[in-house]
């Protein structure tokens, strides 16, 4: 199965069936859930990252965990629009799991995912560095996710 558009991703998913959504960082892999009627994203978990097949099997044990079927990943376009390094980087994690197993996948443009959750922690929570440090890249997660759901929920037929 190829990357899908995020608007296929519906289709290729069971009915009421959760989907992760991921911020994969260069350190940790943020992850989110969806609910079952893929209208709410919830952090989940922080992956640490080690190696690709240590990363993905951590990440099949949290699908099966919560039945999750699919991924929206978040793609970190530049703000001019263009891919650099870091998108390069989200399509091969995406080409190589794909390679191990058949699961629906789409991206979502995560332009500005990681400032607005460390702009909200700091104005809303009041959270310190470190404890930013540690709640942004699975907020980030849910951020991501909550968007493609809310653009998928709002797409025109």
């Amino acid at each position: 199965m190829p990357v899908l558009d995020l608007a296929q991703l519906p289709a290729a998913l069971p009915p009421r069936a959760p989907v992760l959504g991921l911020d994969l960082g260069t350190q940790t892999i943020g992850v989110a859930v969806s609910d079952a009627s893929r209208m709410i994203a919830s952090s989940l978990a922080v992956v640490a990252r080690k190696r690709f097949e240590v990363d993905l099997a951590e990440l099949e044990r949290l699908m099966q965990s919560r039945e999750a079927a699919g991924w929206v990943i978040g793609l970190p376009v530049n703000m001019d629009g263009t891919e650099g390094p870091r998108c390069q980087s989200a399509r091969a994690f995406a080409r190589n799991t794909l390679r191990r197993r058949d699961l629906p996948i789409a991206f979502w443009d995560e332009r500005l995912s990681t400032a607005a959750v460390q702009r909200m922690l700091i104005e809303e929570a009041d959270a310190s560095r470190a404890a930013r440090a540690r709640k942004v890249d699975s907020l980030a997660a849910v951020w991501i996710l909550q968007g493609a759901l809310d653009r998928l929920r709002h797409a025109p037929v």
